[in-house]
């Protein structure tokens, strides 16, 4: 028992250890988005403002703002906070331009999970972690708003999997989707795309994002 002082000092050093592996890449993950301007992102960034390390999608403004460099498999990770009503989403294989729900592989809701109560009902396939109009995710799981939330996507060929506060709130395969099941029976062409461009599809909202880290995956 004498050690035991020793054992947890050695394990603090590689707790901090492991903190400064996540921020240099040692685990794989690479930082995105520095916290301080836009370097290293495209699209409508005038539309989007840096605040105390975070993006913020400017209020009444919006498109689809996103990195310069593409990714086929991945993991992001990200902490995001919604105002109430709050409506963004992450745009997961996006081709540059049009809109991700469609023309990327697809658009992943990030909404306010009153949303509803705030502005009207919801399809299921429209709530936050959602593939937007295809596949819903498990609902409830959101902290209060203006709280930060701790969110994973891991993209793997067709798969999706989304992590929200450590709760695996979508676990699906895109390609086992029936086509006519999506909602309004919209086409989705950008289904099948194997790689692209990550980012942010603002809709008018104050969402704010930080942390956005990225791993490649084979």
């Amino acid at each position: 028992m004498k050690h035991f002082p020793a054992l947890v000092a050695a394990l603090t050093l590689w707790a901090f250890a492991g903190v400064a592996d996540d921020k240099d890449g040692k685990d794989g993950f690479v930082t995105v988005f520095n916290g301080k301007d836009f370097a290293g992102w495209m699209g409508p960034v005038e539309n989007y403002e840096v605040v105390e390390g975070a993006i913020v999608c400017k209020k009444g403004k919006g498109g689809t703002i996103f990195t310069k460099e593409e990714y086929a498999n991945f993991i992001v990770r990200l902490e995001f906070n919604v105002p109430p009503g709050g409506n963004n989403g992450l745009a997961i294989r996006y081709p540059g331009q049009g809109d991700t729900a469609y023309v990327g592989m697809c658009e992943l809701q990030v909404l306010d999970d009153n949303y509803d109560k705030v502005r009207g009902k919801l399809d299921p396939r429209q709530v936050h972690g959602s593939a937007y109009g295809m596949v819903a995710a498990k609902r409830g799981l959101q902290k209060p708003n203006g709280e930060w939330n701790e969110q994973e996507v891991t993209v793997k060929g067709s798969t999706l999997k989304v992590v929200l506060n450590g709760t695996v709130i979508l676990d699906t395969d895109l390609s086992k989707v029936d086509p006519d099941t999506f909602m309004g029976k919209s086409k989705h062409p950008g289904l099948s795309r194997v790689k692209g461009h990550f980012g942010f599809a603002g809709h008018g909202d104050a969402v704010k994002f930080r942390n956005v880290r990225i791993q490649k995956l084979p």
